[in-house]
C-alpha cells in the first residue's frame, strides 16, 4: 500500500532553474531565431522594412552579415529602426591609444615557436576601458581576405565612457574571467558574468562598463563565418549546448541631450576612431536574426563515457565556425565543465595528444583538472599543432594508482580552449611577457618511466 506522506526529493541544484540573479535585463531565448523586438510598442513597420515614413519618424537601416545572395539557411541580417542613421558621424582618423593589437600575423609583427607555452594570470594594468585594454596573443591569416583568427586578452579597470568599438574584421566570442561586463549594444543591453560568454557579430558597435571594477578575460575573434551550434551526429537532438539556453537582448534606445561619442573601429587589424554628436545606441526597435547573444556555461548539457576510455573532447564544443572543410572548424570554443566520472579500467585525465589543430587554453575559475596549480584562472596556454601535450607529472602518479570509484571531477573549476586548425603565431607581446612561464616544460620532466618489458 503506498504511503500517503509527503517524500522530500535530495536536494539537487540544476543548473537551468533559473538565470543568473545578479542580471537585471530580460532576454528572447533562442538560438539562430529571427527576433523582434521593440522598445516603444509600434515602432515596428508592419508588412514592410523600408516604410517611405517609419512609426516615430524612425530611420530604417540594414545590417547585413552575410552577403545578400547566401542561401536563406545561412543568411543573417537585421533591420534597425533608430533615431538617428548610424552614417552620422566624422571621418575615422588613426586611433593610436593602443597599440597591442595586431591583425597582420608576419615575422615583423609576430614570432612562431612549436614550444608548449603557458602564461601565468595577466595582470590588469590601471587606467584601461575595454579597448586600450586589448592585446593580441596571437593570430593567423588575413583580415582582408577573411580567413583566419586571432586571440586576445582583455583587462580593464574602467568602463568605456561616450565611447562604443565595432570589429570589421569579424565576429568576436568574450569570455569574461573576473568581473562582469555589463554590455550595451545597438540591439540592447547583456549582463555577462565570469562563466558567461558573450558573441558580437561583425560590425555591432558595442560598449563595455564594468559594475563590479576590474575585470580581465578573452576574446577570440574569427574573420570569416559565425559562430554557430556543432551538429549532434548520433547524440540526436538534445545535449551539449541547447538552443534554447541562449539570450538575445530586448530593443533598448537612448536619446538624451547632444554628447560628444567616439566610434573605435578595428578594421583590417588597425584601430580608428570617428567622433560624432549623439549616441549611437538610439536603436528603438529591431528585427531579424543577425543580433549579438550570451549563454551560461553552466547549461552545458556534458556527454561522456560511462564504461571506459574517453570520448574526444570535441564533444565538449559549445560553439563551431566552421571552415570549407567538412569537420574542420576555423575555431571552436569547448568548455571543460563540473561532470561526473565513470570509466573503468581507464586513465581518465585528457589523454597524452598531439594535434592537427592549434590549442588555446584559459581557466574562468578553479583548477584544471591536468594540471594543478601551475596553470591558473587568468592565465592561459598555448599548444600549437602537432606540439605533445597532456597532463603533468603529478596528475599521472595519481591516475595510475587511485581506485577508480565513480565521482564527481572539475567541480568549481570552468576551463575552456579555443581550438582552430590554423597555426597561430605569437605576437611580441605575447612572446615577451613577463607572466610567461618559462618553466612549463618542467611540467612532464618527472613523468616516471614505467616500462617493464618481463611483466608478461
Amino acid at each position: 500500500m503506498l504511503s500517503s506522506e509527503a517524500v522530500t526529493p535530495p536536494p539537487f541544484i540544476h543548473a537551468t532553474t533559473k538565470h543568473n540573479a545578479s542580471d537585471p535585463y530580460t532576454y528572447q531565448d533562442g538560438f539562430g531565431n529571427h527576433f523582434s523586438s521593440e522598445a516603444l510598442k509600434g515602432a515596428l513597420p508592419v508588412g514592410q522594412n523600408t516604410p517611405q515614413v517609419c512609426p516615430y519618424g524612425l530611420y530604417a537601416e540594414q545590417l547585413s552579415g552575410t552577403a545578400f545572395t547566401v542561401g536563406r539557411s545561412g543568411n543573417q541580417r537585421s533591420w534597425l529602426y533608430r533615431i538617428r542613421p548610424s552614417v552620422m558621424h566624422r571621418p575615422f582618423e588613426p586611433y593610436e591609444s593602443n597599440a597591442g593589437i595586431v591583425g597582420t600575423f608576419d615575422a615583423r609583427t609576430t614570432e612562431t615557436t612549436p614550444t608548449q607555452i603557458r602564461w601565468l594570470p595577466f595582470p590588469i594594468a590601471t587606467g584601461n576601458d575595454f579597448v586600450d585594454g586589448l592585446r593580441t596573443v596571437g593570430g593567423a591569416g588575413d583580415t582582408a581576405l577573411k580567413s583566419g583568427l586571432a586571440v586576445h586578452v582583455f583587462t580593464a579597470d574602467r568602463s568605456m565612457e561616450q565611447r562604443a568599438f565595432c570589429c570589421s574584421d569579424g565576429d568576436l566570442l568574450i569570455v569574461p574571467q573576473q568581473g562582469r561586463l555589463d554590455v550595451t549594444t545597438e540591439f540592447g543591453k547583456l549582463m555577462v558574468a565570469p562563466n558567461e560568454i558573450v558573441v558580437i557579430q561583425r560590425g555591432i558597435r558595442f560598449s563595455v562598463a564594468l559594475p563590479d571594477g576590474p575585470s580581465r578575460g578573452y576574446m577570440l575573434e574569427v574573420y570569416d563565418g559565425h559562430f554557430e551550434l556543432p551538429d549532434l551526429g548520433p547524440i540526436g537532438a538534445n545535449g551539449l549546448a541547447n538552443p534554447r539556453d541562449f539570450q538575445t537582448p530586448l530593443a533598448s534606445y537612448e536619446n538624451g541631450e547632444p554628447a560628444e561619442w567616439s566610434i573605435i573601429n578595428k578594421y583590417q587589424g588597425e584601430l580608428f576612431i570617428a567622433q560624432q554628436d549623439h549616441s549611437p545606441f538610439d536603436v528603438v526597435a529591431w528585427h531579424g536574426n543577425y543580433a549579438p547573444y550570451k549563454y551560461d556555461l553552466a547549461r552545458f548539457s556534458v556527454i561522456g563515457s560511462v564504461s571506459f576510455d574517453h570520448v574526444d573532447p570535441s564533444v565538449f564544443t559549445v560553439l563551431t565556425c566552421k571552415s570549407p572543410h567538412p569537420g574542420t572548424a576555423v575555431a571552436d570554443f569547448v568548455v571543460f565543465p563540473p561532470r561526473f566520472e565513470v570509466q573503468m579500467h581507464t586513465f581518465r585525465p585528457p589523454y597524452f595528444h598531439r594535434n592537427c589543430m592549434s590549442e588555446f587554453m584559459g581557466l574562468i575559475r578553479g583548477e584544471y583538472e591536468a594540471k594543478k596549480g601551475g596553470f591558473l584562472p587568468g592565465g592561459a596556454s598555448l599548444h600549437s599543432m602537432m606540439t605533445p601535450h597532456g597532463p603533468d607529472a603529478s596528475t599521472v602518479a595519481n591516475a595510475t594508482t587511485r581506485e577508480l570509484l565513480p565521482g564527481r571531477v572539475a567541480d568549481g573549476t570552468q576551463a575552456f580552449m579555443f581550438e582552430s586548425m590554423f597555426q597561430l603565431r605569437l605576437t611580441k607581446w605575447a612572446v615577451e611577457h613577463k607572466q610567461r612561464d618559462h618553466d612549463y616544460y618542467k611540467a612532464w620532466q618527472n613523468i616516471p618511466v614505467t616500462f617493464n618489458p618481463d611483466q608478461i
